[in-house]
């Protein structure tokens, strides 16, 4: 799922007055800010729960960007997309999450437990193992390094184009398709390496049912 552009529908929500939004949120309207929150908490826990695999560590991560960006308005160039903005701020949360997390320091974090608005439609995740093998999925993406799993969850699953993740990820068009570049053939490795094992397997278990067919003659 991903934000609509001006104009657009993000979760039952329309849009079309984003810009007013964003300068209202900027002067001190919570009212403001608040539509922004029904607008994109979908798509950042989305991104969240792809990067991070877990529920509680998506709502976590959706809190807190929110809590930031708001804490940061003051500092908004409202000539930036609200979208690249406050999905730079979800990115780098999860990121240094991740990293922490493979260094064994990560915790959870002290959340104030304070929403702008209560979220009422499913959880991401419940409509995810409808339609796809999630587990799997979230195995090979947890296999890559941060900035691929980010490259490969904005441009795969949020759709976004190279020059939007780019501004996502303050980088450049040409390091979005490197990075994508290196993330598919790992995967693709990762997706061959496993094959190879499940044909062993098999093999091994076909072995095994011979033997066991012929003991019995």
């Amino acid at each position: 799922m991903r934000a609509q552009r001006t104009g657009g529908n993000v979760g039952g929500v329309v849009v079309n007055n984003e810009r007013e939004w964003v300068l209202r949120a900027c002067a001190g309207d919570q009212a403001a800010f608040a539509n922004l929150v029904e607008a994109y908490q979908g798509p950042i826990y989305n991104l969240a729960y792809r990067m991070l695999g877990s529920g509680v560590e998506a709502e976590d991560a959706t809190q807190e960007a929110f809590l930031r960006a708001y804490s940061r308005l003051s500092s908004y160039d409202p000539e930036r997309k609200f979208s690249s903005w406050i999905l730079s701020i979800a990115s780098h949360y999860c990121i240094d999450r991740l990293r922490r997390r493979r260094h064994g320091s990560v915790s959870m974090e002290e959340i104030n437990h304070w929403r702008w608005l209560p979220d009422r439609r499913p959880r991401p995740e419940e409509l995810a193992t409808q339609s796809e093998r999630s587990s799997e999925i979230h195995a090979l993406l947890e296999e890559l390094p941060p900035q691929y799993r980010l490259a490969i969850v904005l441009r795969y699953w949020q759709e976004y184009s190279y020059q939007e993740i780019a501004e996502i990820t303050e980088s450049t068009e040409s390091a979005v398709k490197s990075r994508l570049h290196r993330a598919r053939r790992m995967m693709a490795g990762m997706l061959e390496e496993q094959s190879q094992m499940d044909s062993v397997e098999e093999d091994a278990q076909r072995s095994e049912s011979k033997h066991a067919m012929s003991s019995c003659f």
